[in-house]
């Protein structure tokens, strides 16, 4: 199947590979079909595609290259909903706001993309914690590399 991408024009894609989310995701609810593939060669940044939509797409990334303490326990409800059974089923995405310059890029850790990849449902969960920003910035800013102090 052909669809048109926001950043890489048509591409063609295999229907299998389509992700559910059966109510959308928050503010677009009734996109519920999408697809993930690299944004570059580098594989660190992924697009997540609307199959319906050519210019909703939302640049992810697996939390977890980023982030090193990034951890949550999944609800039960959330748990059921995508069928998940095991763990390794998993796989977590955070959206990135792209900001210019890049490495003023932030991460919506509040709100993961949890997907179960052997039924390919997924859910946008938000999380019931203040232990995380919907802007964490990516990068960590030049002050805080020096120790935080400033000069």
């Amino acid at each position: 199947m052909n669809i048109q991408t926001k950043y890489h024009g048509e591409l063609t894609i295999d229907e299998k590979n389509i992700v559910i989310f059966e109510k959308g995701i928050p503010g677009f609810p009734d996109e519920n079909r999408f697809v993930f593939f690299p944004l570059m060669d580098d594989e660190l940044y992924t697009v997540m595609q609307s199959v319906q939509t050519p210019n909703i797409a939302f640049v992810v990334i697996i939390p977890f290259l980023f982030f090193n303490n990034y951890e949550f326990d999944l609800e039960d409800g959330i748990v059921q909903q995508l069928d998940i059974e095991r763990p390794d089923d998993v796989q977590i995405y955070t959206i990135l706001t792209l900001r210019d310059p890049f490495d003023q890029t932030t991460a919506n850790l509040q709100a993961p993309i949890v997907i179960n990849r052997k039924n390919k449902k997924g859910k946008q969960v938000i999380l019931n914690s203040d232990a995380y920003s919907t802007r964490q910035r990516l990068f960590p800013s030049p002050k805080l590399l020096k120790g935080g102090a400033g000069c």
